[in-house]
């Protein structure tokens, strides 16, 4: 990868040379046994409305390279499930097409636990089928630390993650040391590569808002550009 103090630079230069395809992106959702029924459905719907914001749709299309992007589901260890496969987002259509397979999507499985490691596993797999994209990134969001199967860290050393960016959406829960904790786990453990950030949703009635914020900084050129501070995270805007 480029060294994140020029990728401002070069910019330009680069999405010339990378084709048409500036991000292939991947949303992963946590649908582990944490993560009751309503719970779910306000992290589906806040995905949906983050999508279809006014803000998110200007980053999508902010240059003329377009965003492939795709959504799958996980909780166990053999538990993904494909919610979007790719799909190039070349105009508004296709964005709102893509928002609304994932609103029409039913939740896979209900009573596994927290396998993050075969999450991402599982994700640099889509990435490896993915359209060829100047940058890649994975979103994982989640309420829980990794308790079933290998970690976040033996993940990135085991599947194709040397030009892969990880950011994080951490589902803050009544807990405050125990959510305390999950901020310290995703920062440790979970974010990985250049400008890599976790973004703090208040509850899943608060989802909505800390994923458009991160879908905003993550499709904004000017963002990717200058690679953001790794860590920097919180519950603005």
């Amino acid at each position: 990868m480029i060294r994140a103090g020029i990728i401002g630079f070069l910019f330009g230069a680069n999405l010339a040379e990378a084709g048409e395809c500036r991000l292939a992106l991947v949303l992963a959702l946590d649908v582990s046994s944490s993560v009751d029924a309503s719970e779910d459905a306000l992290q589906r719907g806040g995905l949906v409305a983050a999508l279809t914001s006014p803000e998110v749709n200007a980053a999508f299309f902010a240059t003329n390279q377009y965003v492939a992007l795709a959504a799958f589901e996980w909780s166990g260890r053999y538990n993904q499930e494909v919610l979007l496969d790719w799909t190039p987002i070349h105009s508004p259509a296709d964005l709102l097409g893509a928002a609304n397979q994932i609103a029409k999507s039913k939740r896979s499985h209900n009573d596994f636990p927290t396998a993050m490691g075969y999450a991402l596993g599982f994700g640099a797999g889509m990435l490896e089928r993915a359209p060829s994209c100047l940058y890649k990134t994975i979103d994982i969001a989640g309420d829980g630390q990794n308790n079933e199967g290998f970690g976040p860290l033996s993940a990135y050393g085991a599947f194709p993650f040397s030009d892969v960016t990880v950011n994080g959406l951490v589902v803050n829960g009544a807990d405050y040391e125990a959510e305390t904790g999950l901020i310290a786990f995703y920062k440790s453990q979970v974010l990985h590569g250049p400008g890599a950030f976790i973004e703090i949703a208040q509850g899943f009635e608060d989802y909505e808002r800390a994923m458009r914020r991160k879908l905003e900084r993550e499709l904004t050129p000017p963002v990717i550009g200058m690679q953001a501070r790794q860590g920097d995270h919180g519950p603005k805007g």
